[in-house]
């Protein structure tokens, strides 16, 4: 959705009075993981899947070969310890301290939400919930376009405060197979057990399968690339499964207040995660919409990831001018975004009517590259319109919760009677001859 103009780019313009709210609803819709266009990738993950579920490592090693590491071997899949530590020693000490930050505050975050056992007492019966954590979780880190130490501990801070005990991370390397050394030390610094240096769907039916050298785990966390989300969400069932998350979004809401420069950046920040990603503004300010659109042009001439910024705003930017805040938030919430930026003067007389956002950022100077490092609560968010039903990735992702009952003799004998006659409805005798039982003693 983007225009050339000269030798400048323009991001497509649409207002709702103009062109109709319908019309610009229709032109919001994304086509991530669309099924008819994901045919295939499936086809291919599912050989994956098949090949690494009955070959393990040899097949994980003739893969990863063909994606780009050409003399991976099964003796180099896990880092080694020695590389680890180099990895950590090389990293500078300002790096190191901003990591330990980032978690010391991503721990404060997740530890409110640390449910709670509960039980009630009722004639003599108790009832109630318990929650454990999950033993073993494997974290995804993607690759490719950028290295990402903060997906480390937006992933394992929240199990660790979950209280799981075996970290696994899995990350693609480069060409020569090697990991970029300030992941190793997020991987150091919140007590992962290995790393291992493959990446795509086969790393992602590795930890569900479990082989020679890699561990099965109990629940896969992180996003990434269309590969291993497909893979995910093939997978799921014989694995746990956090999020399906796919390109990165942002829709920002701003009024007269917000500066065009925090504007043009807020949408630039998301869109500059590769080509894929969604970046759209809602706002009634005709001048804030002309002067952010003129500040996108003048960054793209001259911005180092411009190769993929100009197709994710040509293909899924978009600046909508709408009648008033309140049809922004209509937008907004019709598209159910996985970051919404509250760019405005009163963003808590709006807060009540966002129904669906993955996280929501309020004000202007609560920019959303605050939450994807260090502002608390993981940016492990869901996309697509997702947020209509699911949630950031939080300590509940890494927990069960069992129900507990204990019938006392008083209410089994009122219990029994009612439920053996349910039984008899669904035709279960054995259910029915269970609960009378319990009617003669």
């Amino acid at each position: 959705m983007v225009k050339r103009k000269g030798n400048k780019f323009a991001v497509k313009v649409m207002s709702t009075r103009r062109d109709g709210l319908e019309k610009v609803k229709q032109s919001l819709k994304r086509k991530t993981f669309d099924p008819v266009a994901m045919a295939d990738v499936e086809t291919k993950v599912r050989e994956i899947i098949n090949a690494v579920r009955e070959k393990g490592d040899e097949a994980v090693v003739e893969i990863e070969r063909q994606v780009g590491w050409k003399e991976c071997s099964i003796d180099r899949l896990k880092v080694s310890r020695e590389e680890m530590d180099r990895a950590y020693a090389s990293v500078p000490t300002q790096i190191l301290e901003a990591l330990c930050f980032a978690k010391d505050r991503l721990e404060r975050f997740h530890q409110n939400q640390i449910p709670k056992p509960w039980f009630v007492q009722e004639n003599g019966s108790i009832f109630g919930e318990v929650f454990r954590p999950i033993e073993r979780v494997g974290i995804y880190v993607p690759g490719g376009l950028a290295s990402y130490p903060s997906t480390v501990l937006h992933v394992a801070v929240p199990a660790k405060v979950a209280g799981v005990k075996e970290l696994f991370v899995v990350t693609p390397p480069d060409k020569e197979g090697n990991i970029n050394p300030f992941i190793l030390a997020a991987a150091q610094i919140v007590g992962v057990k290995a790393v291992f240096r493959i990446g795509g769907a086969h790393a992602i039916a590795a930890l569900a399968f479990g082989t020679q050298t890699i561990p099965k785990v109990d629940k896969i966390a992180g996003p990434g690339g269309v590969y291993p989300v497909v893979a995910k969400r093939l997978l799921y069932g014989i694995v746990g499964i956090d999020l399906l998350p796919g390109p990165s979004e942002v829709a920002v809401i701003a009024d007269e207040t917000a500066p065009p420069d925090w504007v043009a950046m807020e949408l630039l920040a998301q869109a500059e995660h590769g080509p894929d990603s969604v970046a759209v503004l809602f706002t009634p300010s005709k001048r804030l919409l002309q002067e952010t659109s003129q500040r996108i042009s003048n960054h793209l001439s001259k911005s180092p990831r411009r190769r993929y910024l100009e197709p994710a705003l040509r293909d899924n930017g978009l600046l909508v001018l709408t009648k008033d805040l309140d049809e922004a938030i209509i937008l907004a919430n019709e598209g159910a975004y996985e970051h919404v930026a509250l760019m405005v003067a009163e963003p808590m007389k709006f807060l009540g009517k966002l129904k669906f956002a993955g996280a929501i950022f309020m004000g202007t100077r609560t920019t959303v590259a605050f939450g994807d490092y260090l502002a608390g609560p993981s940016h492990v968010l869901p996309t697509a319109g997702t947020a209509r039903f699911s949630s950031g990735l939080s300590v509940l992702d890494f927990m069960v919760r069992s129900s507990i009952v204990s019938i006392s003799d008083e209410q089994a004998k009122l219990l029994a009677e009612a439920a053996s006659i349910l039984a008899q409805v669904e035709g279960l005798p054995a259910h029915a001859s269970a609960l009378r039982l319990r009617l003669k003693r």
